[in-house]
């Protein structure tokens, strides 16, 4: 993106160049040839130079009028070439591109709260998925530019840069992000975004991708909250699939929403809440919304799994509850007051 804006630069700088030397070689030749003071002589480059027809300041002798061919012909070939040139560059996409890019540049100053999606490989392309479909504001950083077209179809707000270059994340709004993952190709290249990203915002929370051993100890010392590597994982999966293929399904189901009315969420409770300081029993979570808690997540970190009825919900706590979409999405406006979960 960089050296497309120098290329504009210099384009631009050219042009003002060359018609700056266009107009002085103009004054300079009418004040020669046809002994014109300067204002005279510059009246007479401009309305050559852009064909205007208005009179001459007093009729030209032959010098005069092969003169004004050839500063004729010099404009021409200046304007042809110049006017074939932003052709080109339209045709190619070049001016699009930029004004793209000033758009999003644009949307991203705007965003705040956003996540940082740096890749978009098979991994990135999930995630990014599955955020929109849940309406949380993203943004993608990839390296590959065939990806731009998907990216722009999915309406996503993406910049083709190397997400390693600090210039580059602080332009997609690092210090206002609320978080970022990073899971491109490289395990080198994640271990440096991490950084990087700590760096740059301490209260920034990281998830990124380890695809050998020994890495997610390394993306833990980087600074990463969450650490996945997809191996592991796959292999996990595929054996819970032999022992507990029930189990997995129903897990599988209530985590993506597809395919079943159940679903799993987690809330944090937030201040001034009406469920602060009661029960399980009495909070009306069971009775009234037909959800089932099944884990709280105390604020300093303790987990509580399959909590009694007499756990004491307090503020801060994240609650992991499971039950039909609908009541979930009633359970959390009731709790927010709006839709919208944390």
């Amino acid at each position: 993106m960089r050296s497309l804006h120098r290329l504009l630069g210099q384009r631009f700088l050219l042009v003002a160049l060359s018609s700056f030397f266009i107009l002085c070689f103009g004054v300079s030749g009418y004040m020669l040839v046809g002994h014109y003071p300067f204002l005279d002589a510059l009246y007479m480059t401009v309305i050559t130079l852009t064909t205007v027809g208005f009179q001459e300041v007093r009729p030209l002798d032959s010098d005069g009028r092969l003169f004004t061919i050839v500063l004729i012909t010099l404009g021409v070939v200046f304007v042809a070439y110049h006017v074939a040139y932003v052709g080109q560059m339209i045709l190619e996409g070049s001016f699009l591109e930029v004004y793209r890019r000033r758009r999003v540049r644009q949307k991203l100053n705007q965003m705040k709260d956003h996540y940082i999606i740096c890749g978009y490989g098979q991994m990135g392309r999930y995630i990014v998925r599955q955020l929109l479909r849940h309406q949380v504001p993203l943004v993608v950083v990839e390296t590959n530019e065939s990806q731009a077209g998907e990216l722009q179809e999915l309406g996503v707000p993406f910049l083709i840069a190397d997400a390693k270059e600090e210039e580059n994340l602080l332009a997609v709004g690092i210090r206002k992000a609320k978080g970022l993952v990073a899971v491109v190709h490289s395990d080198t290249d994640n271990v440096f975004i991490v950084l990087t990203a700590r760096d740059l915002n301490r209260d920034l929370f990281i998830c990124a991708r380890a695809s050998t051993s020994g890495t997610e100890r390394r993306l833990r010392k980087a600074g990463a909250d969450r650490v996945v590597s997809p191996y592991a994982s796959g292999a996990m999966r595929i054996a819970q699939n032999i022992l507990r293929p029930t189990v997995t399904d129903f897990l599988e189901l209530a985590l993506s929403g597809d395919g079943m009315e159940l679903s799993m969420e987690e809330l944090v409770i937030p201040a001034g809440a009406d469920l602060i300081g009661k029960d399980l029993v009495h909070s009306g979570i069971r009775s009234d919304y037909n959800l089932i808690i099944v884990a709280i997540k105390r604020r300093e970190g303790t987990m509580i799994y399959n909590p009694s009825p007499g756990e004491v919900l307090e503020q801060g706590d994240t609650l992991v509850a499971i039950g039909p979409r609908e009541n979930l999405d009633r359970f959390a406006e009731g709790l927010f007051g709006t839709s919208k979960r944390s």
